[in-house]
Formats: structure tokens, C-alpha cells, sequence
């Protein structure tokens, strides 16, 4: 099982929604991307279902670990341009694709009504540990659930419309990280001090020198490039690409 090649993505985007289980997930695998977003003026907003309680490397205790991690992944969100940022209230770990998760990523949906979505990938990549995490897997296909058939049904959590005057949307195209076969590129070379800079926000998760992973994440986007086509000595993230018109 795995994904279609990448269909080509749409041009007249005004909104994106990103969905991850993590705070740092969105950085590591698209921060670069939603940086080129941003700059050509598209509005991005962030939609976390954990907080990232289990995360963490030292003694910091763990009731102070919640709020930490939201409070850097909001630094992390503004060197990247986005401050609409909302975190879902999930267990780290324990994530599962629930009815009340698809209405709270529905409720996001219906609320920022974007153009594009972008999640992680609900097909194990075997080849690569950190991305085969099973939040990550599980909120790839909670997000595809909450876009097709919820966010459109006006029938899906009536809730949502009837207490909450969230009118039903439709989601055009969603964009997967960490898939098997990640088939589209986005150059980040000119953004890329960006991204570590975001990156640099999340101090409760960086153990050790950050050069050396400054190091091994210019490999990673290196050899995404090349993977996409891209000329020697640019950097880029890799997505699948689907639509959900």
C-alpha cells in the first residue's frame, strides 16, 4: 500500500491548515515550506493535537513539560510567520482516531477554512523510526477522516454547526510528509536558517550540539532535493500530494 504520484498543486492557495501530533513536527518536516508560504503571503495556521507531555530528554518535571512545549512551538510558529496556533489537548502517546478527534480537527477545518492541508503521513515509511510514529500515523488519517466526509457534511458533528455556527467546507488538496514514496519537492535553500531557527525554539527537545543536527537535517534536505530533481546544493522538503476537491 502506498501513495499516487503527486498531482500538481493547485496555484491559487490563500489558506493552509497544518495538522501534527506533535509540537516540533510541523518544523522538522515542513517548516521550510510553510516559511516560503508565508513569505509570498498566504495565511497559515497550526492545529496540534498534543501538547507533547512525553517528550522531553532531561529533569524537567513533567507537569511543567505541557506548557514548555506549547510556548516554544509558538516561538518556533512566529520565526516562520504563523501565529495562529491551536493545540487540541490529546495525550502524547496515546493518540487514536477517535470520533472527538475528527470533530476537533473538523471544528479547525470549518474555522480557518483552508485551501490545502498539510499532515502526516497515515502509511508507515519502514525505512525511517521517527517518521513511522504511531501518532503521527494515526493523525495523517484522523485529518484525511476530518477532511473527507466530515468538514463538508453538514451533517458530520452537527454540533459544530448548530452550536457553533461552523459552516461545512471543502478542503481541496492535502499534502502528506513522510510518506513511502514523497514524490514532490519544495525548494527551502533560501529559507533553510529559517527553519533551524525555528528549530532552535524547541530547547526542551534538543539534547547536545544543535550543529550536529544542523548537520544531519542539511543532509536529510539535501538528499530530498535530489530525490525531487533539484540541482546540486539546494535543499528541499518532500511531500505527496492529493486532492480532495
Amino acid at each position: 500500500m502506498s501513495f499516487p504520484r503527486s498531482v500538481v498543486p493547485i496555484d491559487d492557495v490563500q489558506r493552509v491548515l497544518v495538522v501534527t501530533a506533535h509540537p516540533d513536527d510541523v518544523d522538522f518536516s515542513a517548516g521550510g515550506t510553510v516559511a516560503t508560504w508565508t513569505k509570498a503571503g498566504i495565511e497559515v495556521a497550526y492545529a496540534i493535537a498534543t501538547s507533547g507531555g512525553a517528550g522531553g530528554f532531561d529533569e524537567t518535571p513533567r507537569e511543567e513539560m505541557t506548557a514548555l512545549r506549547e510556548t516554544e512551538q509558538r516561538a518556533a510558529a512566529a520565526v516562520v510567520g504563523v501565529t495562529d496556533v491551536t493545540f487540541l489537548g490529546y495525550p502524547d502517546g496515546a493518540l487514536y482516531v477517535t470520533h472527538d478527534l475528527r470533530r476537533d480537527i473538523t471544528r479547525q477545518i470549518r474555522r480557518v477554512r483552508p485551501d490545502r492541508i498539510v499532515t502526516t503521513s497515515p502509511i508507515r515509511d519502514w525505512a525511517r523510526v521517527p517518521a513511522a510514529h504511531g501518532d503521527h500515523v494515526r493523525i495523517g488519517e484522523a485529518t484525511f477522516d476530518a477532511v473527507y466526509p466530515d468538514a463538508r457534511n453538514p451533517f458530520a458533528h452537527e454540533t459544530l454547526l448548530r452550536d457553533e455556527g461552523l459552516e461545512p467546507w471543502t478542503v481541496r488538496e492535502m499534502w502528506f510528509s513522510g510518506t513511502p514514496t514523497a514524490d514532490h519537492g519544495v525548494d527551502i535553500t533560501d529559507v533553510f536558517e529559517q527553519k533551524l531557527s525555528a528549530l532552535r525554539e524547541h530547547v526542551s527537545q534538543l539534547p547536545g550540539d544543535f550543529e550536529v543536527m544542523r548537520e544531519r537535517i542539511s543532509q536529510w534536505n539535501g538528499a530530498n532535493a535530489r530525490s525531487a530533481g533539484l540541482p546540486e546544493g539546494r535543499l528541499a522538503e518532500l511531500f505527496s500530494v492529493i486532492s480532495t476537491a
